[in-house]
């Protein structure tokens, strides 16, 4: 990996956007609690080229409500990653970083009330929020920007140039309302810059997991318009990550074409493993892009899951993005 990839304490910072419209510098972060199963994920984009972020705070609750909020505030410098109520900052690099947010929360009793946001948005229920963790790393830095054109990055050159990701140990506190969780568990992080598109993806399975013992895992599989798939990702076993060369995805779906449970056939040199995992809740979300006068759009499914490895139980997500065409999945029913 360190062969390929190169990866400078600076790089935890922020990088100065190049010219493309669409540049994205982003930080994504999620945690779990180990004793019971609440915790969530929050994502900050700078789009400054376009004079916004994207903000991302989805939270699952252990009563089965998602509390969750989705925004586009201004920004006017790529400077920082804090707007509308959400920030992030590097405490040390490669060891520990934080995020927080403070704000306004949807209440989702009802998941497949996200299939129609607009209505969500203008009247479903608020509650204030606040959410805040620090994360220390249990793992190595995973990726980084790559040495050269040769070198394939993790989801294309046309979806973040630089991108890397790490395991880690998850501290802190979620509040909705008068109710409030701790966070004491484990969870996963990862910061991307470069030219983004979601509809740059034909679709993609993404999982992400954490076990007690501070294993865990990152596996993808991608697969382009050609139909021509990638699998790549990472075991995290006794604190080491082992590259994955095979891996194979089952995926059993709902009638509404959403995942509901999978099976992983995973092999590394050192190791082969049978993962089983089962969606305890789906947010389902889309995104919308114009282009040259069309509107393309892509699913993005994120559930919060439940994994089995070696007779474990661990925590993570599942995430389903793909291109909408012609009102059809591009991946289902792979």
């Amino acid at each position: 990996m360190a062969k390929k990839f190169v990866m400078r304490p600076e790089d935890e910072l922020m990088h100065q956007p190049d010219g493309s419209s669409n540049f994205n510098e982003s930080v994504y972060t999620n945690g779990f609690n180990t004793a019971s199963p609440v915790g969530g994920w929050m994502r900050l984009g700078n789009r400054v080229n376009e004079g916004y972020a994207e903000l991302s705070v989805c939270l699952y609750l252990p009563d089965g409500r998602i509390a969750c909020q989705f925004q586009r505030p201004a920004i006017a410098s790529n400077e920082r990653f804090d707007a509308g109520g959400l920030s992030y900052s590097v405490i040390e690099p490669f060891r520990k970083v934080s995020m927080r947010f403070a704000g306004e929360l949807i209440i989702v009793d009802d998941p497949e009330a996200l299939r129609e946001p607009q209505t969500l948005f203008a009247s479903g229920p608020r509650l204030p929020g606040e959410v805040a963790w620090v994360h220390e790393a249990e793992s190595p830095i995973h990726g980084g920007e790559p040495v050269d054109e040769t070198v394939q990055t993790m989801y294309g050159r046309d979806f973040s140039f630089g991108h890397f990701n790490q395991h880690g140990r998850v501290r802190g506190d979620i509040r909705v309302g008068h109710e409030s969780w701790p966070i004491d568990g484990r969870g996963w992080r990862d910061h991307s810059w470069g030219p983004r598109y979601w509809q740059a993806i034909f679709y993609y399975r993404l999982f992400i997991a954490n076990f007690a013992n501070g294993d865990g895992f990152m596996l993808l599989k991608i697969t382009d318009k050609n139909g021509v798939s990638r699998r790549q990702g990472v075991l995290l076993v006794d604190g080491d990550y082992e590259e994955v060369v095979d891996m194979d995805v089952s995926t059993e779906w709902t009638q509404a074409q959403d995942p509901a449970r999978l099976v992983l056939g995973v092999r590394t040199a050192k190791r082969k493993a049978r993962i089983t995992g089962e969606i305890i809740k789906l947010a389902p979300l889309r995104n919308r892009r114009k282009a040259d006068g069309e509107i393309l759009v892509s699913r993005i499914a994120e559930g919060f899951t439940r994994f089995e490895w070696d007779n474990r139980q661990g925590y993570g997500m599942t995430e389903y993005i793909e291109r909408i065409e012609d009102g059809k999945l591009a991946g289902y029913p792979l």
